[in-house]
């Protein structure tokens, strides 16, 4: 048998090896797996696969695909069939998997051997970032697996990537040497673990986000158009229900308020979607359903090519509207922060807004601009927000300046509005702020894979809120608000809410 041979015989599907494993289990021998990235293979991940394979008779290698991947800007470095085959090249190396892991772990509980074996120099990270999955929820992945640290050298694939490869431009990296001289990764984490107790209340328009893909088949031979053909849908919950999600791996208690359609409310669908720790208040509307924003995509180019909305944009009528206002009358009182994610599609009226501004301890504001209200849904009806977070060409909108200068609109709407705080996410520009003392900060960019942008800003709003409401600093907020944007970058839609832990993993990569 020729190496490649071996080394393909090797490799196995989750179904393949979960079947494996519980034969060689009643074999009586004992089954080890490790699982990771995998992305260079260095001296202290030799160590610590050869002292893994000493724990038992057989060794798994779990290796992670690339879509799941978050550890840090340009990762994975190679494909994951190229990992894999990398991994299986080695001989004490039994078997080789390429797993999901858009919930970490979880293929240990699927595997379910006799030994996870996880690195030393993963200790510490996992002992800050993973602390969730390592401590409250060891029971729900690894069962009754028994955990083994392995013997390794101190240094991480991240740390030899940042060194020796240049991922980032100059104007980025040397804005990483000077942040890291001002603060460590220990004060990002004592940052966001501060908002653990922040009570949120969250308004605003709910959406499901619908993605159909599709091939393209040909151009119709009867009127200019290409004709499609349906491949496959993925429904995700958007709008206020993706920044409910984003802020409750933050916060224990969120609670959203939002409005539905009277008629196919999706109401299962959406609390299905929603984390245990979000509690809800629907309003209803009758003359309208509850937004569903279909987007066709070439499955092909992975290009959105049309998109229809089902919406009423009307603002909804004065009953609801006063069920609405005397409900948050009565429950503002009781939060500290106060979100308003605002997309202009009927739900925030004039006297919703204003009880929001009269009542709110502190309250932060993102007016988004959609193809439903282009130059229609300003920042600039909003007075004395705590906190706003808007892209360059919605506060262009609102400034109905195309071309000047951004720092200088930004510091105009700022004025404007009364705001205590204010950022502009510019796109591969990084982002600009302005704090209290009018002093501005530019934040690079931090991402350098791109999949879907849709969800991005709502995720950069949703932690960047938190952490204002909670007095961090300006610079700390937009460095935190841009690895939350290179991460949400990454995800389909909003399929999934940016985790704490995988905001502290890139973080702790790019701070290396």
């Amino acid at each position: 048998m020729t190496m490649e041979e071996l080394i393909k015989k090797k490799i196995l599907s989750i179904n393949d090896l979960i079947n494996l494993v519980e034969n060689l289990k009643l074999q009586g021998k004992v089954v080890v797996q490790t699982h990771g990235v995998f992305d260079l293979i260095h001296p202290g991940m030799i160590t610590h696969l050869k002292s893994a394979k000493k724990q038992g008779d057989i060794l798994i290698v779990t290796v992670i695909k690339d879509k799941d991947v978050r550890r840090g800007p340009g990762r994975p470095i190679f494909s994951d069939t190229l990992r894999a085959e990398n991994v299986a090249s080695l001989e004490y190396i039994d078997y080789v998997c390429i797993v999901d892991d858009e919930f970490p772990f979880e293929c240990v509980k699927k595997i379910k051997p006799d030994i996870f074996a996880k690195g030393q120099s993963h200790k510490e990270r996992d002992e800050k970032t993973h602390k969730k999955i390592f401590e409250e929820e060891k029971e729900l992945y690894f069962g009754k697996s028994k955990i083994y640290e392995t013997d390794g050298f101190g240094f991480s694939s991240s740390q030899i990537i940042n060194n020796f490869l240049d991922i980032y431009p100059e104007e980025t990296r040397t804005y990483l040497k000077s942040f890291s001289a001002n603060y460590s990764f220990n004060d990002i984490i004592e940052g966001l673990n501060k908002l653990k107790d922040l009570k949120v209340l969250l308004v605003g328009d709910g959406i499901i986000d619908e993605y159909h893909y599709c091939a393209a088949m040909g151009k119709s031979a009867k009127s200019h158009l290409v004709v499609s053909k349906y491949i496959t849908h993925e429904t995700f919950a958007g709008g206020a229900f993706a920044i409910a999600n984003h802020i409750s791996g933050l916060c224990d208690r969120v609670q959203l308020v939002t409005l539905l359609g009277n008629h196919n409310s999706r109401e299962d669908f959406i609390l299905r979607s929603l984390r245990p720790n979000v509690n809800t208040k629907f309003f209803y509307r009758d003359d309208g359903p509850t937004i569903v924003k279909k987007r066709y995509i070439d499955q092909y180019l992975n290009q959105k090519i049309y998109e229809v909305n089902y919406l009423n944009d009307s603002y909804i009528d004065g009953n609801c509207e006063l069920r609405i206002i005397n409900y948050l009358k009565s429950e503002i009182p009781e939060y500290d922060l106060v979100l308003v994610s605002d997309f202009g599609h009927g739900f925030i009226t004039n006297k919703i807004k204003k009880v929001i501004e009269e009542i709110s301890k502190k309250y932060a504001v993102n007016t988004q601009t959609n193809a439903a209200n282009a130059g229609f849904n300003m920042i600039t009806k909003y007075n004395n927000p705590y906190f706003v977070c808007l892209d360059e060409p919605e506060i262009r909108l609102a400034a109905q300046e195309r071309y000047t200068n951004i720092e200088d609109i930004a510091r105009e709407i700022k004025l404007e509005i009364n705001a205590e705080y204010l950022i502009v996410t510019l796109g591969k520009r990084g982002s600009i702020g302005i704090n209290c003392k009018n002093e501005i900060n530019r934040t690079p960019v931090f991402s350098t894979k791109v999949v879907d942008t849709v969800g991005a800003g709502d995720a950069f709003f949703s932690f960047t809120a938190p952490c204002f409401a909670r007095g961090l600093p300006l610079d700390i907020v937009s460095f935190i608000g841009n690895a939350v944007g290179a991460l949400a970058v990454q995800i389909v839609g909003n399929k999934k809410p940016v985790e704490k832990y995988e905001l502290l993993e890139f973080i702790r990569a790019i701070l290396k």
